[in-house]
């Protein structure tokens, strides 16, 4: 002020500071809802719904073997992520650059055009007011995209942990999940293994088939594609884990493809191989086996299904061929496919279930060590069945005479001996598994009705064991008592369990075998096999006088 008037310069930087700072805050205001409005509504919008029926470029097409679809927290999720921050990023940076400074900034104020339509300030007062507010634009456009950075930035690492929350969850299910099964699969002792020829390889998660299309899926199971279910390229879901219902699906062997039965992966297995001689009788003692494991469900002591159609099949066309001429062919082929049987006991919560594998391999796969390495089964046995054909023991033939020597002929003894036979293979069984000192060994002396006929030996009544060692087989008994952790003996005659006129206490006789072997692994039928103390002896053959030369052959005998 001079001589107590108004200072005209003070007046003009007043009203211009005064414009500035009115101007910085409109705009600081304006320009901050501005930013945050249109970022989030962009960020929105990215991430927002689409027509139906059009391509979505937010999602990636998974590319990989398996047909499914990654999870959304394992891919989807992260991906979104970080296209709303880099969309929100983009947003504020296109305000604030090519909106707000060259746009209205340059553009319009300082040109002194105002309005929407930037039309021209008509008067130099007015062009000065606007290239005055300017600055204070910028620098509220400026502020305003800072401010509206620092709110966004807090706002995506809120969301960023909310997201890691998210995966962690997903990854402790996954984790919950994966370990879920395997205790339960080790609780059960569930192991998983092929039972083809050519592969016999054991597997963690077999391939499961979307009945929608028929798309094989290797890794259904809790992980990157879904802790609970997986969704097929069909869009189909599967369950994930066998408690939420995959083992309703078709299952294939990950190695050879070949189609398994339902029950692999929520079933034990146990591995049973027939061991013995060519013309031993072990294919005829295995439809003996089937013979009374039936009967035995027909009594209610135990269920018994086949595993598969296969299954089913094939043991229906054993069957007829021995009711049509009480004989079975030779074993044919190179390494045997198992017969698979579903074997249960009790009802409800309390039923327990086996998959029973029953190998029959031909007699010449077992004789040395090259041929034996190949039944890579014989490393998963739970159990030998040991089939002896006492015939074909050179000590037990040198001590028939008369008409003894014309009836083992025509039961078509082995080619080897029992202690030869087991001989040929408890090396490489020792090799292929290294639990043979842990595994059980059911010896099934096999053709017991020839052996009732014959008049040079005793009869197998009684423990069997002592009646070996009175024949001279003793060596077999204590080698065996020495290699396994547990024996037990038995006598069967396979031809008065099959075929027209079976005896079924001679079916249940040839089942105990297995039922004991199957005992070992904890499905438990009273403590002792099914009937085991209470089964009849095979009706008694009175003991024929010395034959002619021109006697009818036994056609009753293995």
């Amino acid at each position: 002020m001079i001589g107590g008037g108004v200072d005209p310069a003070f007046l003009v930087r007043t009203f211009a500071w005064t414009t500035v700072a009115i101007g910085v805050l409109l705009c600081l205001g304006y320009g901050l809802w501005r930013f945050l409005a249109l970022a989030l509504g962009a960020v929105m919008a990215s991430l927002g719904r689409r027509t139906p029926g059009t391509a979505d470029p937010r999602i990636t097409p998974y590319r990989g073997p398996e047909p499914a679809q990654p999870a959304y927290w394992a891919r989807q999720m992260w991906i979104d992520a970080v296209t709303a921050g880099r969309t929100a990023a983009h947003t504020v940076w296109y305000l604030l650059v090519y909106h707000w400074l060259d746009e209205i900034v340059r553009g319009r104020l300082l040109r002194g055009r105002g309005g929407s339509s930037g039309v021209r300030a008509g008067n130099a007062l007015g062009r000065l007011v606007l290239r005055l507010i300017a600055p204070a634009t910028a620098l509220a456009a400026l502020l305003s995209a800072l401010l509206a950075s620092g709110l966004l930035l807090a706002v995506a690492v809120a969301f960023a942990a909310q997201l890691l929350l998210v995966g962690g969850v997903a990854l402790a299910g996954v984790a919950g999940g994966r370990s879920a099964e395997r205790l339960w699969k080790l609780a059960r002792g569930i192991r998983m293994k092929c039972p083809y020829p050519g592969c016999y390889r054991p597997f963690p998660l077999a391939v499961h088939v979307c009945p929608g299309c028929g798309a094989a899926h290797r890794e259904l199971w809790p992980g990157r594609f879904g802790a609970l279910r997986h969704v097929c390229r069909c869009g189909r879901a599967l369950p994930a884990t066998a408690l939420a219902g995959r083992r309703k699906l078709a299952l294939r062997c990950p190695h050879c493809g070949k189609e398994l039965p339902a029950a692999v992966g929520t079933t034990r297995v146990v591995h049973l191989p027939l061991i013995g001689g060519t013309s031993s009788g072990k294919t005829m003692l295995m439809a003996a086996m089937l013979e009374g494991l039936r009967s035995w469900s027909h009594e209610g002591a135990l269920t018994v299904e086949f595993a598969s159609v296969a299954d089913r099949r094939e043991a229906n066309t054993l069957g007829r061929q021995l009711e049509s001429s009480r004989w079975a062919l030779k074993t044919q082929g190179g390494q045997p496919r198992a017969l698979m049987l579903l074997i249960g006991r009790g009802r409800g919560p309390l039923r327990r279930r086996r998959l029973l594998y029953l190998y029959d391999p031909m007699g010449e796969s077992l004789r040395d060590a090259a041929t034996t390495r190949l039944q890579q089964y014989l490393a998963h046995a739970d159990g030998v069945v040991l089939v002896a054909d006492v015939l074909a023991a050179p000590g037990v033939r040198r001590a028939l005479h008369g008409g003894d020597g014309r009836l083992a002929v025509e039961a078509r003894p082995a080619d080897l001996g029992p202690v030869d036979t087991y001989a040929a293979f408890t090396g490489e069984l020792q090799g292929l598994g290294g639990r043979r000192g842990r595994l059980g060994v059911a010896v099934v002396v096999t053709k017991r009705d020839v052996l009732d006929r014959l008049s040079s030996l005793p009869r197998p009544e009684g423990p069997v064991e002592a009646w070996l060692e009175e024949i001279g087989l003793g060596e077999l008994v204590r080698i065996l008592g020495h290699d396994f952790a547990a024996r037990r003996y038995w006598a069967v005659s396979a031809g008065a369990a099959t075929g027209a006129g079976a005896l079924v206490a001679e079916q249940r006789r040839a089942a105990e075998p297995v039922l004991w072997l199957l005992s070992r692994t904890g499905l438990r039928f009273g403590g002792q096999p099914p009937g085991a103390a209470r089964l009849p002896r095979l009706p008694r053959i009175p003991r024929p006088r010395r034959r002619t030369d021109t006697a009818a052959p036994d056609r009753s005998s293995l």
